[in-house]
């Protein structure tokens, strides 16, 4: 017999586990993702990212953006280091 599809995928509007989307129409996140790995095997719907902000990106050129990319990391690092599980470690992944 086939497995059902999770519905929170389908919610969601994303694709597959661990796969995060755009959510431009959202009020305040900018991602969502359904993240499936330690701690939370079922999946977990989770949004993050502040809606509206121009931030530094993967690669920031100017000092100030290195900056800005320094504390977030440093700020955020306990929770980044928890997993998946955690919309720290997708922000940090997807936007920094």
């Amino acid at each position: 017999m086939a497995k059902k599809p999770d519905p929170r995928l389908k919610r969601a509007g994303v694709s597959g586990y661990n796969k995060p989307k755009r959510t431009p129409n959202h009020p305040t996140k900018s991602h969502v993702v359904v993240a499936k790995g330690k701690g939370c095997e079922n999946g977990k719907t989770i949004r993050f990212g502040q809606q509206g902000v121009s931030g530094a990106g993967k690669n920031p050129k100017t000092a100030k953006e290195k900056a800005r990319q320094k504390s977030f990391k440093a700020r955020h690092a306990k929770n980044i280091a928890r997993g998946k599980c955690s919309a720290a470690y997708w922000a940090d992944k997807t936007k920094w």
